[in-house]
């Protein structure tokens, strides 16, 4: 899947932007959020991603699914938020949302579409080590979702992602399997052949076993889960969590 960001050491903390800056945007938040765009994957999965950390925060958490504000007073991190596409759907459900992103279209995008739906999302041009940098309060919740085969070392970012849990919470990372299956389907069909991503939008080499992920996050300090698999269905059009993760697969990690 697209990464939303792309990090560096660099550390971009500038937020600020006027009204005419953000007029100038309003066409681009348009592009991330058209369901039949460019992002039309990203839209796809977005369900299957919500329902799942949905459901996994109540349980963690003891609260009830089924109510108006499920995550009422937890505090979530999306780290690589992009155009908002999960800081929306978590702040809807009552959750305090901070969107961090290192490309400053990506958060201005993002900032433009949470104030036309009248969301109050804490959106941030930065990065990870500029957020421990700051000494940032740790949060209830860390998503990092599709960015991880995007970064430099993923094995640091996932431990700056770590350090920004606080103890008892709960962080989600997601990912792509490095095996032919999924070069098959990732780069060769929905980049060359279907045209459903850019080229170049994955490399190979930097997708990532399950094997290592758990190796990552457990040198991070974490326990993580099992990786469950996220399913593309041609059929119904939609994705759903199987216990096949030879393509895209996520991981549920708790904080000691």
């Amino acid at each position: 899947m697209p990464s939303s960001a792309n990090y560096s050491a660099s550390h971009k903390t500038e937020t600020s932007v006027d009204p005419s800056e953000m007029a100038h945007f309003a066409k681009m938040a348009e592009d991330w959020w058209n369901p039949n765009g460019k992002f039309k994957p990203l839209h796809i999965m977005n369900g299957c991603r919500v329902r799942f950390i949905k459901d996994e925060i109540c349980a963690h958490f003891l609260r009830d699914p089924n109510s108006a504000l499920p995550l009422k007073g937890l505090r979530i991190l999306d780290v690589g938020c992009g155009g908002g596409l999960l800081c929306e759907p978590m702040a809807r459900l009552g959750a305090e949302v901070t969107g961090v992103d290192a490309l400053e279209k990506n958060i201005k995008t993002a900032m433009v579409h949470a104030q036309s739906s009248g969301l109050d999302i804490d959106y941030r041009y930065s990065t990870i080590e500029a957020l421990i940098d700051g000494s940032e309060k740790p949060y209830d919740v860390v998503l990092n979702m599709e960015v991880l085969e995007h970064v430099t070392d993923p094995a640091e970012f996932t431990k700056y992602c770590a350090r920004m849990l606080r103890s008892g919470g709960i962080t989600f990372c997601s990912t792509i399997n490095r095996t032919a299956k999924a070069f098959a389907l990732t780069i060769l069909g929905a980049e060359y052949i279907m045209s459903w991503l850019p080229k170049g939008t994955h490399q190979y080499a930097k997708f990532i076993k399950p094997i290592e992920m758990i190796r990552m996050l457990k040198d991070a300090g974490l326990e993580p889960d099992a990786p469950l698999g996220m399913t593309y269905s041609p059929l119904g059009g939609s994705w759903e969590i199987t216990n096949d993760s030879s393509v895209n697969y996520l991981v549920r990690s708790v904080q000691s």
